[in-house]
């Protein structure tokens, strides 16, 4: 500990506060916007920063799901887990709304195909960005995101899922008055036994396919989810070559993509009894389940629910190594992320009145951005390097 605070910047005296709960709000390197309004209910949303540069992004969209007056309205969610960088997160935030928009305006309509054409052109895009760029920054081969996205239409739940971001629905159970945890999420995790199977199916002619590395599943020793925007590197060999760092570089060629990038897509009716649906990164549920999280917002105001489930998950990491909360919470972003992942929570609250109205019904309009740390100008707040920590999830 004592190491630890040498190496101390107090978060205060680096972030500068926002004023307005419009655009949510900064404590330390948490962000969070207590309570918003979406077309199908409220809304809470918290951001946790714990790597040097905020790897984890997220929206919240509301209102018009197409570039047409006509529609169909809904609400949008997207959380984005970069990894190895933020350069994928970014650029999944972006885009991946924007295709969405373009080919539901093509259909007129909200569906399946919607979703994996929007996923689709992101990666398709992404890559002619790691194209362009390979020369002069080839690491940016080696940066990828989870990403996973909720749509919310004419009464039915799209959930497609890249990675290991999960989507957990809050269900009331008859007339208990409990609410059930349901994971809607299909995990892309080698970590999971069904994965690593599919995994040794999709390349049978690779026994190293999946390694155990530091008692840790990596898809080829590197990364630990099998499917991805980004990690051009594990997709086209010819960017698994020099002047990318050697750690990345395989020794054996090969012939077809490693990792894939066709999302896992579930549908379902939203019933009366679905209270919310709770949206985040692995780094919450590497600290609480699915029923501890549901709990946790049911037993709660809808205000706040966003921040409550990052404060758990914050106090459960510090004591995992029998510290304080209130010393993690002083340990600055780059250092911070030996301690946790970088958090995103978004918890969707649904008001079945709302949620069953017509597509073609016009509602609150909202967009927002979850936020990381916001540095002044010229700062030069000590932090640690990509390369110190060398962290890939």
């Amino acid at each position: 500990m004592n190491f630890l605070r040498a190496c101390w910047v107090p978060s205060s005296d680096n972030i500068v506060h926002s004023g307005s709960d419009s655009a949510g709000r900064h404590e330390g390197l948490l962000w969070y916007k207590d309570i918003g309004q979406h077309m199908n209910g409220e809304f809470s949303m918290a951001v946790v920063q714990a790597n040097n540069l905020l790897e984890d992004q997220s929206q919240i969209e509301s209102g018009s799901l197409s570039f047409l007056d006509s529609g169909p309205y809904g609400t949008f969610i997207g959380v984005y887990d970069g990894h190895g960088g933020p350069e994928a997160s970014n650029y999944v935030y972006d885009n991946l709304f924007q295709h969405l928009k373009r080919f539901t305006s093509e259909q007129q309509s909200m569906s399946t195909d919607v979703i994996k054409k929007a996923f689709q052109a992101t990666e398709e895009g992404f890559i002619s960005l790691v194209t362009k760029q390979w020369q002069m920054k080839p690491q940016i081969a080696a940066v990828g995101s989870c990403c996973l996205v909720g749509v919310i239409c004419d009464g039915t739940l799209y959930i497609a899922n890249l990675g290991d971001s999960r989507a957990v629905l809050g269900r009331l159970v008859g007339s208990t008055e409990e609410v059930l945890a349901v994971q809607l999420s299909a995990e892309h995790n080698v970590s999971i036994e069904s994965v690593r199977r599919e995994m040794h199916s999709l390349h049978p002619d690779d026994s190293h396919i999946v390694v155990l590395k530091h008692n840790v599943w990596r898809v080829k020793g590197l990364l630990q989810v099998s499917r991805s925007i980004g990690d051009v590197y594990l997709k086209k060999p010819e960017f698994n070559r020099e002047p990318l760092y050697a750690k990345f570089r395989l020794r054996e060629p090969f012939t077809r993509p490693i990792l894939s990038c066709e999302p896992s897509i579930s549908v379902f009716e939203l019933q009366p009894h679905d209270q919310f649906i709770i949206f985040a990164s692995d780094g919450l549920w590497e600290h609480i389940s699915n029923q501890q999280a549901v709990d946790l917002i049911r037993s709660h105001p809808h205000n706040g629910s966003a921040k409550r489930l990052v404060k758990f998950a914050m106090l459960e990491a510090a004591k995992k190594r029998e510290m304080r909360y209130s010393d993690l919470k002083d340990i600055d972003r780059g250092i911070r992320r030996h301690f946790h992942d970088d958090i995103t929570v978004i918890v969707v609250f649904l008001d079945s009145n709302l949620v069953s109205r017509a597509s073609s019904v016009r509602g609150p309009t909202t967009s927002l951005r979850g936020c990381g740390v916001i540095l002044p100008t010229k700062s030069l707040a000590r932090c640690t390097t990509p390369t110190e920590l060398n962290t890939i999830s």
